[in-house]
């Protein structure tokens, strides 16, 4: 079903998020979580620990949804070593013959259910499957809050179309999937035996082996191009591109954090399974342990007041410091249920639990 992030993308007029290879390997089969499990192909254990999450001292790009600071507990679990790649999408896919939210028929009854009373109905040459797409080819921008300068809606793109119905993923299996909807990455959670990571599980695993620091090589915002895929130039007019990826990256291209988790900074963003709510770390009690929070119990973005967001991280490859500056651990953005682009992606958790040990 598309609903009201599908009809805001098709107007252009909602918040979008703007905004090396390297000889370690994470820790895979070979290694052993400290619960004596082995850790599932291609993901990595992380401990149980307690670390700030949240806005850090000296973080100069913290906004305000990202304060105060505190204090969190999370149990040790597994997490993907990587984005999940259009490789592993596709695998899916042909198992279960499962259709995207961006390829689906676009149905205006459902829609404007969760829409202002009284919006109208677009053309029906608009109302087709398709998802937001980063335009390239923007000269000068009158102001940076318009977003619909370097946004478009492009009928056809979906996962195996990521830049419209005349491109493709071939040769691009060790790419990031993307234009994946928060329904989507549920789906594939549900096959895949995995969840998606909270947003405080989704930053212990960022910190690695630290519990405070603002990025997840330290809190050295010099080294940003060498670590981490983001737009290098001016935004959105000039792209320059120095690291060799003027846009999205194969996993792997950036040397992993400590624990050998790549991509956590940059790239795409990625899902999680909290509810977006700018009020949510002013709302909590921090004055007694939080320990294995899940967000927020009802979402609110002033963005997007008519439907219930889920946070993001991590930013992505148009992330620059002179817009969303989201390059950092506690960095956080919404995006709608069935919302999706060319920048946003997902990674997995699993338990003993879900694992059955």
């Amino acid at each position: 079903m598309k609903t009201t992030a599908h009809i805001i993308c098709l107007f252009l007029v909602v918040l979008i998020f703007g905004c090396k290879k390297n000889s370690k390997e994470p820790n895979n089969g070979a290694i052993e979580s400290n619960n004596g499990i082995v850790a599932p192909e291609g993901m990595v254990w992380v401990k149980t620990k307690t670390f700030t999450q949240g806005a850090k001292e000296g973080d100069k790009y913290a906004m305000p949804r990202e304060k105060p600071v505190h204090s969190v507990t999370v149990d040790g679990f597994f997490i993907d070593a990587t984005e999940i790649t259009n490789k592993q999408f596709k695998a899916f896919v042909d198992a279960t013959n499962y259709v995207t939210v961006a390829e689906r028929p676009v149905n205006w009854e459902d829609m404007k259910k969760e829409l202002p009373e009284g919006t109208p109905k677009p053309h029906d040459s608009i109302l087709q499957p398709g998802s937001l797409i980063f335009n390239k080819n923007v000269n000068k921008v009158a102001t940076m809050g318009d977003y619909s300068q370097w946004w478009t809606w492009k009928i056809g793109a979906n996962w195996k179309h990521p830049g419209g119905p005349d491109s493709t993923i071939e040769g691009k299996d060790d790419f990031p999937v993307v234009h994946i909807a928060f329904e989507d990455a549920m789906a594939y959670c549900k096959w895949a035996n995995r969840r998606l990571p909270t947003e405080a599980e989704w930053e212990s695993a960022a910190q690695g082996t630290e519990t405070d620091k603002i990025f997840t090589w330290g809190n050295d915002y010099e080294v940003l191009n060498q670590k981490a895929n983001t737009w290098q130039g001016v935004f959105p007019v000039k792209n320059e591109s120095k690291d060799g990826f003027p846009f999205i990256a194969p996993v792997k291209s950036y040397e992993p954090n400590s624990i050998g988790l790549y991509d956590m900074m940059g790239n795409v963003w990625e899902l999680t399974s909290d509810l977006f709510n700018v009020n949510y770390y002013k709302q909590l009690d921090i004055s007694k342990p939080i320990v294995n929070p899940k967000g927020a119990e009802i979402g609110f973005s002033p963005d997007n007041p008519y439907q219930q967001e889920h946070v993001i991280k991590g930013g992505s490859f148009l992330c620059h410091a002179s817009y969303c500056a989201s390059f950092r651990i506690s960095a956080k953005m919404g995006t709608s249920f069935d919302s999706s682009s060319d920048h946003v992606g997902f990674r997995t958790v699993a338990t003993p639990d879900i694992l059955g040990k």
